[in-house]
């Protein structure tokens, strides 16, 4: 029987919410009422000023909840987006999907919700309303177990909300805050009789807003809490008359903010400004290159940049180990630092700085993945993707710099492609490619990359108009490398539509272009890989495997993996057709263990659907069953299943005549739908390790028979009703 509801796109393993760095204080009569909040209403949004705490509250409430959400609690952060049309993308991200098709994000975010129990929190949505209004007001629709908690500066103002404005922090929990944060940054600090009276002052003067206190800890450093007090009391004092109109808390919070910044040296204050331009994280090595100058030398940087994080005005984030220190700052105190850019009339020049050093960083990922940083280069462009997104804006909305933003949408295809983003990579390369730039080996890049990504997505009409553009464009500029990208994808193209000879025919005459002009990267070793299967559905076994060994060493030397998966799955095809089916699970686990790493979904899939052929090769018709499920949970997100191509699909189709032949129609699809209710990392674990054994029961207590009485003798239990996979793997 088949299922009512679509398959689900794949969700990554994204464990929901992020980690608390620090001591959450207070707020339990909040924290209840919002909880209450919650489980009768379907939307809620906390509201407040900036600074109130917002998204902390939301996350705690969120963690708090999230048990009674069998699918858990996931956070969008959105305040780092400008662009509306990539809100429907950043949820998808949100929630750990993976989709390779040309559908609509929408559309896959419906499918995702529609059949699940989930909490969703949108944090910082103000700048997008009416987008995030409006995508509300539809998933809350059509996904009936979904549960949205939202928080920004006003409402939504969508049917069915209920708002939960944050007030600031009883003066008992603004003690406790600044207290805490305070001895975090100057060990030994408490609360004595000495203190007590000016720090209880503080809090008051600082209305209980969490952002003002953190920032009046961070200076505690240098300065004692009565002084403190009073150079903000002076602030006060200055700004009195001048933010009269302005709303007490937020003209506690400009106070807090503004005093914080006179506080700062020239060159700490001129660090705030300069740092506003990045979007979410950044590292040391980009805040070098984009606020150094010659009033702020880079080499001073680090320093400056090391007493704004003493001060609360920078946050240093936990370290990964490939993608190393980063760094962010407070969406109100990035605010505050980018009014003072513009002011200061520099805002364009830092801003052009910043898109050139995400150029330069893109160039430098695109030749290093084919190197031994493969998985580097996927997690610095994974975390370095708000930036990027940030100077393909600026790029395309400058008409003198439009070709570069066709640059950067064609030199990521690397991360669009390996990575699991076919999706959003075609969003970019659309939007770069509808105006016209001015260096045209620019635009083929970016056309060949849109080919290769629609024939990935099963837009066979859009890659064909992409690839014969390009083409021709190459021809009339003798652009030897685009025409070369152009032969290859239409190559590829033949291959995923059964083509053969033709698919043959191009790729080969690619691969010559190729080596004329000396070009080796993975795209290069991609090429060759298709080669090879082409030959191999048309029955060159032999030929084959010699390429794709070819293949293999060249991956070897250079350290290159994503290319050499495939090359993996080729070879498995062959062992498994010539009679090997235990070789073939060897090269098949490796390269479904290298796909999964980088998030690659089609090699991924394609690697579960010939493991479950091998798994019926080797007498286990129920496992092979369970792969099977497995693969067509992952399908949509992917694109037409097997390309619907006859070549790809044979293995699929003879593995499940012969299970079903095996095991009954009935036990084949009991399987197939345990399969199917997989998730990816679960299926990946499954195929690679096996399925689960079996725990055996303990042994029965042996009791005295009663006396008989007109009984049967006493039996185990019926044979029947224990697992049944013993009988399904001896055929």
């Amino acid at each position: 029987m088949r299922r009512t509801s679509p398959p689900a796109p794949h969700s990554s393993a994204h464990d929901g919410l992020p980690a608390e760095l620090n001591p959450f204080v207070g707020r339990r009569e909040e924290l209840a009422e919002l909880g209450r909040l919650l489980e009768n209403a379907r939307l809620v949004t906390v509201t407040g000023v900036g600074g109130v705490g917002k998204t902390r509250f939301a996350l705690r409430a969120a963690s708090d909840a999230q048990e009674r959400y069998c699918d858990g609690a996931r956070l969008a952060e959105l305040s780092a987006l400008t662009d509306p049309g990539l809100l429907e993308h950043a949820v998808v991200e949100a929630l750990g999907l993976t989709d390779h098709t040309s559908k609509p994000p929408r559309t896959v975010l419906l499918e995702y919700l529609s059949g699940r129990r989930l909490l969703l929190v949108l944090d910082g949505f103000e700048h997008l309303v009416d987008a995030v209004a409006g995508l509300v007001r539809e998933l809350l629709r059509r996904a009936p177990g979904l549960t949205v908690l939202a928080t920004g500066r006003l409402p939504l103002c969508v049917d069915g909300e209920q708002t939960f404005p944050l007030p600031p922090m009883p003066a008992p929990d603004a003690v406790r805050l600044f207290t805490d944060r305070a001895a975090a940054g100057q060990p030994g600090f408490r609360l004595t009789d000495a203190n007590r009276g000016a720090v209880h002052e503080l809090c008051r003067r600082l209305d209980g807003i969490p952002l003002a206190l953190e920032l009046a800890a961070g200076r505690l450093t240098a300065l004692s809490v009565e002084q403190v007090l009073d150079r903000l009391d002076d602030r006060f004092r200055l700004l009195t008359g001048s933010t009269r109109g302005a709303l007490p808390r937020h003209q506690t919070l400009r106070t807090a903010i503004g005093w914080s910044h006179e506080l700062c040296t020239p060159e700490q204050r001129l660090l705030w400004a300069r740092l506003s331009v990045f979007a979410g994280q950044f590292d040391l090595e980009a805040a070098e290159y984009v606020c150094g100058g010659p009033e702020l030398p880079d080499s001073s940087v680090l320093d400056v940049l090391t007493d704004l994080i003493s001060q609360s005005v920078v946050i240093r984030e936990s370290v990964s180990t490939l993608s190393g220190v980063r760094y962010r700052m407070l969406d109100t105190v990035r605010e505050y630092g980018a009014d003072w850019l513009s002011a200061m009339g520099d805002a364009e020049r830092v801003r052009r700085r910043h898109r050139d050093w995400y150029l330069g960083l893109a160039t430098w990922c695109e030749l290093d993945w084919f190197s031994p940083r493969q998985a580097e280069v996927a997690a610095r462009v994974d975390s370095e993707l708000p930036n990027l997104r940030r100077a393909m804006e600026y790029s395309l909305d400058h008409a003198e710099d439009v070709h570069l933003g066709q640059y950067l949408a064609g030199t990521l295809w690397f991360y669009w492609v390996g990575c699991g983003r076919l999706s959003e990579g075609r969003h970019w390369l659309d939007h770069a490619l509808e105006a016209e730039g001015e260096h045209e080996a620019h635009r083929l890049k970016a056309l060949w990359v849109l080919g290769y990504v629609a024939v990935l997505q099963g837009d066979a009409i859009g890659a064909l108009a992409a690839l014969e553009e390009c083409r021709e464009g190459a021809d009339l500029s003798a652009n030897a490398l685009a025409a070369a990208y152009a032969v290859h994808r239409s190559g590829c193209l033949a291959l995923v539509t059964d083509d053969m000879p033709r698919a043959e025919e191009l790729l080969r005459e690619a691969l010559a272009r190729y080596e004329e002009i000396g070009e080796l990267n993975s795209n290069v070793l991609m090429g060759q890989i298709e080669l090879a299967m082409a030959v191999a559905f048309r029955g060159d076994l032999a030929q084959a495997v010699a390429i794709c060994e070819e293949v293999s060493e060249v991956c070897e030397d250079h350290g290159e993996r994503w290319a050499l998966a495939y090359a993996l799955y080729v070879r498995a095809y062959a062992e498994r057709t010539n009679g090997r089916p235990d070789r073939a699970r060897e090269l098949l686990v490796e390269c479904l263990a290298i796909d999964h790493a980088f998030n690659d979904l089609l090699g991924a899939v394609l690697a579960l659907e010939l493991l479950a052929l091998v798994t019926l090769d080797a007498g286990d018709p129920a496992e092979a069953a369970v792969l099977q499920g497995a693969a067509e949970r992952i399908w949509p997100s992917v694109g037409l299943p097997l390309f619907g191509s006859a070549y790809y699909n044979a293995p699929h189709t003879l593995c499940e005549e012969k299970a079903r032949e095996r095991l009954g129609d009935g036990r084949y699809e009991t399987f197939r739908c345990e399969g199917a209710a997989l998730a990816l990392d679960a299926a990946v674990a499954r195929a690679i390790e096996g399925p689960p054994r079996p725990v055996p029961a303990p042994p029965l207590p042996r009791v005295a028979a009663p006396a008989a009485r007109n009984s049967a003798p006493h039996t185990r239990e019926p044979a029947a009703s224990r697992s049944v996979r013993n009988e399904e793997t001896t055929g």
